[in-house]
Order: structure tokens, then C-alpha cells, then sequence
């Protein structure tokens, strides 16, 4: 059986990657990118490069664009006869971004997907490696073993068309203030002439614990009960004093005093006694 043809736009960094697993898979891959050169090692290892968005949508029934925002995939797309082709989006945006790319792309004739991957480019391909979809059932079906070629772990969230960018903006959520949290450790460390690398170990086993405890937290708001708490806001609260001495240590923390504001404004509407999941109630809006 031929590997179904596939038309790769937007080659980035994570872009390139997912043409180098589709032509590693045996795929006919076509690549265009609006930077002709970057496709360049692409078609050393077998890619066709198409002179145009309309000319590599053409080539293929599958189109992946990979462009940095859904602004991006439209502007770059725009030249381009989508009529009767699968559009799959992986790139970053909001749901409601999600929703008028949909919109845009089957006014234009598309039949759409939006998707993300939940890794860095090296783990493409990877048996592994995550990336959700969501939006016309139909295509996710008819392209499911072309699409686990990215990675093995490959997930259909729903018809609507916003699901994955509302999954990922909802995940992505913990990525920055994770990594600000490990940045400043690695600070205060080196404030103290020790290296970030003496970190690692007492890191990833607190990691480990906050992974532990979400399925914990995931029923608490689930059944907004948060009345038997592990830790309470109270504790978080009491807490705030030392994490902001950290100061003295010669570090910026003014990026933790938004968090401890709303644990603040928690333990005043009473919830100082209810689990810190109850926060879930603060950041939600009527």
C-alpha cells in the first residue's frame, strides 16, 4: 500500500521535524516554506519543494501547517485552493483563534483539524509522543496512521473544533511558572556559588509529588468538595512570608506576588481551612 502524499507548511524548527518523521515514514512529502532555504536539508533527504502555499496544498490530500500562530497559517494560506483538502493546524493560539481558523478554513472548502504536539521537536516520531486533535472526526479517522507518525500517542479530543487549543492552553498553563520556579531555585543556588545541576535530583522528585497528587485535586474541584484538604490555603498563606524572603538571597521574586495575592484573597472570603484546590473557584468566572 503507497503511504498517503503529504504537504508540509512552515518548517521551523518543529515544522522541519515533522517533515524529516513523515519522509523517514516513507511518505511523498511536500514542503514549502516562505524562507525558500529552509527546506533545503528537506529535500536533500528526498522532500519535494514546492514554489508556492497553492502549489504544495495541491500536492497533497493531507496538509499540515505549522506556523507560529493561527494569524500566521491564514496570511500564509491565503493564495491557496483548500477546497476538498484536510487542513491539520499545529500551532499555538487560543480557542477562541481555534474557532475562527475553523471558520476561515471550511468557508474556504477545508476540511479541518486543529492539533498540538505536547513535546519538543527531537521527540517527534517518538512512540511516546503526545499530540491531540480536535474538529471533523472524519479526517482524524481517514488520517490516523499518517498522523501517528509524529507520535504514538495520538488522541481525537471531539468535534469541536477548539478542543485541542483549549486542552493545550489549559496544560501550557503549568509550563511557565514550572520552569520560573526551577529558574529561581537555580538562582538562589547561585547566589550561594552552587550549581543548578545540584538541584536536579530534589527537583524531579518534587515533580514527581505534584504529578502524584492531581488526580487528588482533579476530584476535588470535579465534586467541589474541598473540605478534607492535604494542604490548605491557609498553609499556602502562611508560606507567602518565606517564599518572598527568598529576596534577601539576592533573587527576584515579584513574580510569585500575583499567586500569593490570590491565596490572599482566598484565605479573606473564608476558604483558609479548605484545601488549596478551592482556588479552582477564584480563577473561574460566572
Amino acid at each position: 500500500m503507497t503511504n498517503t502524499p503529504v504537504t508540509v507548511v512552515g518548517l521551523g524548527s518543529m515544522g522541519s521535524a515533522l517533515a524529516g518523521a513523515f519522509l523517514a515514514a516513507g511518505h511523498p512529502t511536500t514542503v514549502w516554506n516562505r524562507t525558500a532555504s529552509k527546506a533545503d536539508s528537506l529535500v536533500a533527504r528526498g522532500a519535494s519543494r514546492a514554489g508556492t502555499a497553492d502549489e504544495a496544498v495541491r500536492a497533497s490530500p493531507l496538509t499540515i501547517a505549522c506556523l507560529t500562530t493561527y494569524e500566521d497559517t491564514r496570511a500564509a494560506l491565503e493564495p491557496a485552493s483548500l477546497t476538498g483538502r484536510a487542513l491539520v493546524t499545529l500551532n499555538s493560539g487560543s480557542p477562541a483563534g481555534a474557532r475562527r481558523m475553523a471558520e476561515w478554513a471550511t468557508s474556504r472548502g477545508a476540511r479541518f483539524l486543529d492539533g498540538a504536539v505536547k513535546n519538543i521537536p527531537s521527540a517527534v516520531g517518538a512512540p511516546d509522543t503526545l499530540l491531540y486533535y480536535s474538529g471533523d472526526k472524519a479526517v482524524f479517522d481517514e488520517h490516523v496512521d499518517t498522523l501517528r507518525v509524529l507520535g504514538g500517542d495520538t488522541v481525537h479530543l471531539g468535534d469541536e473544533a477548539d478542543l485541542a487549543a483549549l486542552y493545550e492552553i489549559a496544560v501550557g498553563g503549568t509550563l511557565l511558572p514550572a520552569l520560573v520556579g526551577f529558574f529561581q531555585g537555580a538562582a538562589a543556588l547561585r547566589s550561594r556559588g552552587l550549581e543548578a545541576e545540584t538541584l536536579l535530583p530534589y527537583a524531579t522528585k518534587w515533580f514527581e509529588m505534584i504529578i502524584s497528587v492531581l488526580p487528588m485535586y482533579a476530584k476535588e474541584i470535579d465534586s467541589r468538595d474541598y473540605s478534607d484538604p492535604a494542604a490548605s490555603v491557609d498553609i499556602f498563606h502562611a508560606g507567602a512570608v518565606a517564599d518572598l524572603e527568598l529576596a534577601e538571597e539576592g533573587v527576584d521574586v515579584d513574580w510569585q506576588r500575583p499567586m500569593h495575592d490570590l491565596v490572599r484573597r482566598a484565605a479573606e472570603a473564608g476558604h483558609g481551612d479548605r484545601s488549596i484546590a478551592v482556588l479552582t473557584e477564584l480563577l473561574s468566572r460566572p
